[in-house]
């Protein structure tokens, strides 16, 4: 076995299940083999690697996890792998009305290979954050980056921090007392992993190293509580700074996403 696969097993095992602390408001519901996150700003669907079902079967699963939401009003995310089996998940999934979002390079790191100190441009500061006003100006650094109303990313935040503080760190990176990157780094209680997202940085703030500064300090912050693999979903832009940082390509990932149609 490579080392590759290894991390991917790693990755497998202790990573395709849900968090084990929600928001308040969010729940988890089970059909079959799948896992249905409920209550959060779209629906999740979480699937192991093999539903074990097949054909006419399968396309009944996927139905009534449509058909769920549906009766809801909601949009539902199903998070697909590239080594998902069958290999025609993603077309039945399609047929089903799912959408394939940008495809992300699922990255593994060793903890100790990535923790060091943030090295930031001048003027550029980094600070650990909890407070809701900070939440609700990276929702709106995000929503200037996207070109697209990223609010409910501040709310998102917000009540991850409420429900589980020692399971969020949130960092901001300013200058002049404007956001212009933010990052979080979650922890995975009963896992050797935690996974970093975000990391949005501002058009005129790109290519200076936030990124990376980013990267480092939550890999800090990680090493403090014996974390030993970090796990990323990243862009295309961000995985090859990841890999020369020492990450490992050991998937990839395509949210298949459905929503209600006008929305």
């Amino acid at each position: 076995m490579t080392e590759t696969d290894g991390l991917l097993a790693a990755y497998d095992e202790q990573m395709r299940g849900v968090p084990p602390t929600l928001p308040a408001g969010v729940h988890i519901e089970t059909d079959g083999p799948l896992t249905r996150v409920v209550g959060q700003y779209r629906g999740f669907v979480g699937c192991p690697p093999d539903p074990g079902v097949r054909g006419t079967d399968l396309d009944r699963l996927i139905a009534r996890q449509r058909d769920f939401f549906a009766a809801r009003g909601e949009a539902v995310e199903w998070k697909t792998r590239g080594h998902d089996r069958p290999a025609d998940l993603t077309d039945r999934l399609r047929a089903a009305g799912f959408t394939p979002e940008d495809r992300e390079t699922v990255l593994i790191g060793r903890v100790a290979e990535m923790a060091g100190e943030p090295v930031l441009p001048d003027g550029v500061t980094l600070r650990q954050v909890t407070a809701d006003a900070d939440m609700h100006r990276i929702g709106a650094m995000e929503s200037a980056v996207w070109d697209q109303d990223m609010s409910w990313l501040g709310k998102d935040l917000i009540g991850r921090v409420a429900a589980a503080p020692d399971e969020i760190a949130v960092l901001v990176a300013e200058s002049g007392g404007t956001v212009v990157s933010a990052a979080w780094l979650v922890f995975r209680a009963g896992t050797e992993f935690a996974c970093l997202w975000g990391g949005s940085t501002l058009s005129a703030w790109r290519g200076r190293g936030i990124y990376r500064a980013l990267v480092a300090a939550r890999a800090r912050l990680a090493a403090d509580r014996q974390v030993r693999y970090l796990q990323v979903d990243a862009s295309d832009d961000s995985a090859p700074i990841l890999r020369r940082l020492g990450f490992h390509a050991v998937t990839t990932t395509t949210p298949y996403v459905w929503s209600p149609p006008g929305r």
